[in-house]
């Protein structure tokens, strides 16, 4: 159903709860929000429960869910993360990367999420060689959403050398498009569609040379496009960087016209307090991934400090060592009381605007993640009966939200006034934990 009337039994309006809301749809976007509807109107599909906005994963690598459960025990670091991910990377082609995504997007939808942003790199097939479509792998993820009934925005990635100054690896060579005047050739081909839209990527400071900065900034610029970027994750990236160029990762990209309001610097973790202030300053967007970043031992960021100077916040899952936008929101809060030994950083209402509205504006989907006429007709509800949510006044939902409720209390999950979840399942794919299972076990040969 694109068009219709659904009453939300408590819908959650960006600082409150009200009781009793009656949403109008047409041609997929919201018409008309009445509240004050103490009983449905005939006909109208009825949500029972807590009803936010869809939830924007801002920050996703779908092929890394085929590690969950691999890489989590042992020893290492991030580096020896990296390579495990290599392992797995070498083994995809169009054909199983879209039964992964596929899989990897519905595990999405049940978890409330309506918007992915792919930060894609694998573009090429082993060894670099060029499929024919240039952007097969693209296409697959595109398709792989549509299937499982989410937007994507595909961040078609630049990814061009191993380190400053060096080549790729063998492992990388699926990455790089060999200059960035061709990775830019190559994604102008992308097209968008309704339920997708193409941004741009640059990984890292380390994998784009200095000299190509501008080409990626500029092409975001002529097609007005989110540019994301992977920004400080690591200390030794910023050392290579100082000891490369002389200035920090955040400055050298300041220094190529790559910072602003259309760019979005993902984790932002080891900063200074001038990195800070340029990312501040200039309007570019934090988008924070906790459970990512604890997995792989990343450290916190000072997401309090960017997001006063004046950086959007956003959420991603990442690596998807798990999929839950709510635990995302909960750890921004949760990982800066460790850090700092006190309590209430953000309000569950900021927290819940960073997991919705900011995380949908640093995809390129400004119409989506409020719950307003004119809006796009996204919307997740969340059971209020569940063990972990059971007992909270609905008034508290916010909070009931954030700080009880988990992806497992996501009764439903509507796209484009569609139900893509009822009740808890998949409309579109009916087993995701099979299509899951026999997508991983594919890539393990």
């Amino acid at each position: 159903m694109t068009e219709g009337t659904y009453w939300l039994e408590h819908a959650w309006l960006g600082d409150y709860v009200e009781p009793g809301v009656t949403v109008e749809v047409a041609d997929g976007r919201i018409t008309a929000v009445r509240t004050g509807t103490d009983a449905p109107p005939p006909g109208a599909e009825i949500l029972r429960g807590l009803t936010l906005p869809g939830l924007a994963n801002a920050h996703s690598h779908a092929f890394h869910r085929a590690l969950r459960g691999t890489v989590q025990v042992g020893s290492g670091t991030f580096w020896t993360w990296r390579e495990v991910m290599y392992s797995v990377a070498d083994r995809l082609t169009p054909e199983t990367y879209h039964a992964l995504a596929r899989a990897v997007y519905a595990e999405m939808a049940l978890a409330g999420i309506t918007c992915v942003g792919e930060f894609h790199y694998l573009h090429h097939d082993r060894g670099g060689t060029r499929y024919a479509d240039p952007n097969a792998m693209g296409e697959a993820l595109i398709e792989a959403a549509a299937e499982a009934g989410i937007r994507i925005t595909l961040l078609d990635t630049a990814y061009l050398s191993s380190g400053f100054g060096e080549p790729p690896t063998a492992h990388q060579l699926r990455f790089s498009d060999g200059s960035a005047e061709a990775w830019a050739e190559r994604c102008s081909v992308l097209k968008e569609r309704d339920h997708a839209r193409i941004g741009a990527a640059i990984h890292s400071v380390r994998a784009v040379p200095a000299e190509g900065l501008a080409t990626v900034a500029r092409w975001v610029e002529e097609r007005r496009a989110p540019l994301h970027v992977h920004l400080s994750e690591q200390t030794a990236e910023n050392d290579a960087c100082l000891a490369a160029h002389g200035v920090t990762p955040t400055r050298l990209l300041a220094d190529h016209g790559v910072l602003g309001p259309r760019t979005t610097g993902v984790h932002n973790t080891h900063l200074t307090e001038e990195d800070i202030r340029l990312l501040g300053g200039s309007g570019t967007g934090t988008c924070m991934c906790p459970t990512t970043e604890r997995d792989l031992a990343d450290g916190i960021g000072p997401a309090v400090a960017l997001q006063r100077a004046g950086s959007p916040l956003s959420l991603g899952s990442d690596s998807h060592a798990v999929i839950d936008l709510l635990e995302e929101a909960r750890a921004m809060e949760l990982d800066e009381r460790l850090r700092t030994r006190t309590r209430g950083h953000w309000t569950a209402a900021a927290l819940l605007r960073a997991a919705t509205e900011d995380g949908h504006a640093a995809l390129g989907w400004p119409e989506a993640g409020a719950i307003e006429p004119g809006r796009a007709a996204d919307l997740t509800t969340l059971a209020l009966d569940s063990v972990r949510t059971a007992g909270p006044p609905p008034r508290l939902g916010a909070e009931t939200a954030v700080f009880a409720a988990s992806a497992a209390d996501v009764r439903h999950t509507v796209v484009g006034g569609r139900h893509v979840v009822r009740d808890g399942a998949h409309a579109l794919v009916p087993d995701v934990p099979r299509a899951l299972a026999d997508a991983i076990a594919a890539l393990s040969g």
